[in-house]
């Protein structure tokens, strides 16, 4: 029956030559951006800072004034005067400004979809790892069924005086061995389902690793990066500042134009009275020096820092994707070498049928686990790193 178990378990881990169980837990990430206290409290924070910037484009206080003068020597009788006045910049600020609003609202949505990333790219990695603790947990689990038989033909063996006492406690410590990395990896799972419950606000997540499988294969480069600067918040950030900042050119050169003053107007004394309409205008000497200088200096930085930050992330990205692309041919050569051995049924029929001794037996398993298990990091890797190549598409 084992040697049956660890054949099927064999068969169904090499079935695939470049498929493997690789995560696309969209609805645990979408429980996680639901519950997640960080991107509740950042979203309240860009609400807070949309108000700010729609009340930078209200108008000033109105403001009121009044004189009564009943002291002094004069025939007629006491002076009164009262005024109204509402001030306001020039029509055409508070339309560029109102566009520049809009440019910045759309730069707070992208802001919240670049703290999304950041949350959910460290929460998909913990699945991932809840994934590849799940294989790990199944090849572990035939290895102590596979040690607890051995240890059993040892002790039968040795009751037969055909093996020593040495040899039995080898086989035994090794079964101990085993089952203790079987507890060590259940130890390592509850760590991660505490992270990922704190990540889902205080709550349980709904999620089971077998549930979802996937490809490690990857789109070219150019197609994936042409993706990136479509979806990736980071890149359109920067395009979108550089937006903002030809704006506020408008906006500055807007400004330099006067100010405007409205209002009502009355005087009265003793048997005449005057009212009228105010009106008022400021002259921009001052207030508007340098400014679309500034407003200029400040477009030519944008531009240049978008320009050097977009080819610095490209080059990043060609390096991980070069990575990943080596990594992933290491790992189907490594694949398809352990796919054509079955090298632990081999040997454990060779240990049941007297042709090994236990030591035989355990040092040459000891090679082929080494490499199966070198095998599942790697495929673990290259699963953690394809997160990281296909983190715009969160």
């Amino acid at each position: 029956m084992l040697k049956n178990n660890v054949l099927a378990f064999c068969v169904c881990l090499f079935s695939f030559v470049a498929v493997a169980q690789s995560p696309d837990p969209m609805d645990a990430l979408q429980q996680i951006e639901e519950n997640n206290t960080t991107l509740k409290a950042f979203s309240s924070f860009l609400e807070s800072k949309k108000l700010s910037q729609k009340a930078s484009n209200n108008l000033p206080d109105p403001q009121g004034g009044a004189y009564y003068l009943p002291f002094g020597d004069h025939v007629s009788g006491d002076y009164t005067e009262f005024q109204v006045t509402q001030s306001f910049e020039f029509p055409t600020v508070y339309s560029t400004r109102g566009t520049l609003i809009d440019m910045q609202e759309a730069q707070n949505a992208m802001e919240y979809q670049l703290k999304r990333q950041e949350v959910l790219l460290p929460a998909l990695k913990l699945l991932n790892e809840l994934i590849f603790l799940d294989k790990k947990e199944e090849v572990e689990q035939v290895r102590v069924l596979q040690s607890k038989k051995i240890f059993d033909q040892t002790n039968e063996l040795f009751e037969l005086e055909q093996v020593g006492i040495l040899e039995l406690n080898k086989a035994k410590i090794a079964w101990i061995q085993e089952q203790f990395k079987l507890d060590i990896l259940g130890s390592d799972r509850k760590k991660i389902l505490i992270q990922l419950k704190n990540m889902n606000g205080g709550k349980e997540l709904d999620f089971a690793p077998n549930d979802y499988v996937g490809t490690l294969f990857v789109d070219d480069p150019e197609s994936l990066w042409q993706e990136k600067m479509q979806v990736d918040p980071e890149l359109k950030i920067l395009l979108e500042q550089e937006k903002v900042a030809q704006q506020q050119i408008k906006l500055s050169k807007n400004k330099s134009l006067p100010n405007l003053t409205a209002g009502y107007n009355y005087q009265g004394v003793s048997g005449s009275t005057y009212s009228g309409i105010y009106g008022g205008v400021s002259i921009p000497l001052w207030s508007s020096r340098n400014t679309v200088k500034a407003a200029e200096a400040n477009y030519d930085y944008q531009k240049s820092f978008t320009q050097v930050k977009t080819d610095v992330l490209h080059t990043d990205f060609l390096g991980e994707y070069e990575v990943y692309q080596v990594l992933l041919k290491k790992y189907q050569e490594y694949q398809s070498t352990l796919q054509s051995l079955g090298s632990e049924e081999l040997l454990l029929q060779a240990f049941e049928l007297g042709e090994l001794s236990f030591m035989q037996y355990y040092i040459e398993l000891q090679f082929y686990q080494k490499a199966l298990d070198s095998m599942l990091e790697m495929e673990n890797q290259l699963v953690q790193s394809k997160a990281e190549l296909l983190k715009h598409q969160l």
